[in-house]
Order: structure tokens, then sequence, then C-alpha cells
């Protein structure tokens, strides 16, 4: 069996790999991550993505397979990354409220010689907000260190409306493309009949 290395310390993605039945270890990719002058968007997270995982697999090997991705939040054309600072954040949440963004997931799986790659496109509206909501939300742990100064997954799945793509992939890790890519690299998951399901 093909070992797994997750370029990722998150614990969202660790439990989203998790779900799929397949055992792996952590290790963190430590990438600069600032878009390029004039990168497009969807560009910019699929290099993120393969930048990751070629990071890792340097360290680790050709003989391990190494699973990175990357989030980003898209409103107007403009990447929202992580917030700055609790003003950051406020404005990041002022500009989302009662309006629909995008939010991208790239997904890469490198084995060796191998990269494979997918791309998940999701559409999210969130509610109209005043500010003392976005100022009690702020107050929580949530939002620092998410793109987009939010978490779908925590107490700001409140202010979503509608959502259409992928619910794992505004998450983090979009669980249908990233079953494709273990398959396409050998790596068993629990729905392939060959995973052990409690790792």
């Amino acid at each position: 069996m093909v070992d797994l290395v997750l370029a990722s310390q998150s614990p969202r993605r660790a439990a989203l790999l998790q779900q799929l039945g397949v055992s792996f270890t952590q290790q963190a990719a430590d990438i600069d991550e600032r878009q390029l002058s004039g990168e497009p968007v969807e560009e910019y997270v699929a290099r993120l993505a393969w930048e990751k995982a070629a990071t890792v697999q340097a360290r680790v090997g050709d003989g391990v397979a190494v699973l990175a991705a990357d989030t980003t939040v898209v409103l107007d054309g403009q990447v929202l990354g992580k917030p700055e600072d609790r003003f950051d954040a406020l404005a990041m949440l002022a500009r989302l409220s009662g309006r629909e963004h995008q939010v991208l997931t790239a997904v890469c799986v490198r084995l060796g010689a191998q990269v494979e790659e997918a791309l998940s496109d999701s559409r999210v509206q969130f509610r109209g907000l005043d500010r003392e909501q976005c100022e009690a939300y702020l107050l929580t742990d949530e939002p620092w260190d998410k793109a987009g100064a939010y978490g779908i997954q925590g107490l700001a799945g409140a202010f979503v409306e509608t959502l259409v793509g992928s619910y794992s992939g505004i998450v983090g890790l979009p669980l249908a493309e990233t079953w494709d890519l273990l398959r396409r690299v050998g790596v068993p998951t629990a729905l392939d009949g060959s995973a052990d399901s409690h790792e």
C-alpha cells in the first residue's frame, strides 16, 4: 500500500481526509502563499497546491504519495486571504455581507513523477450582516486562520443562505475530487474496499 502524507497541519483538512478512511501523516509545507502580480485566481490556487505537494515530496521522497490543497475566497475577482487583524477581518465580513462569493479549492496529489490535480469551484450566498453580528463573530477564534475570515463549518454556517458546489471543498478539501485523485495514484480508501475505515 502506498504511504500518504497530507501537506498541511490543518485539523479541518485532516478530519475530512479521515472521512475517506485512509491512513496518513501530516507535514506543513511552509511556502510563500502570496499571489503573483497579474496571476489569475484559478492558476494561483492550483500553483499553491502544486508547490505545497512538491515541497513535502522533496522531503519524504518519490515513493510516498503527497496530498496538498489550497482554498481561497474570491469576491469581485479579488482574493480574500486570511485576515491580518481584527480590522481586516471586519472589513472582509462587511464586504461578504449580503453578497455571493466564490470559494476555490485546488487539490494536488504527487507520487514520484505522477502529478494529479483538480479544482473545486463553489458559490456561497451570505445573508446580510450588521456590525454587531460581525463583532460578535470576531470574539470567537474561528476567523483568524481562514480565508475570507470565516469558517462555514462553525458559527459562520449561520451566515450562509445558500451554496452551490462542494461543502467539503469550502471547508478545505473537496472529497469527491480527492477520492478520484487518490485512486489515480493507487491510494485506496474505505470506498475502494481495501482501506481500514477505522483509521
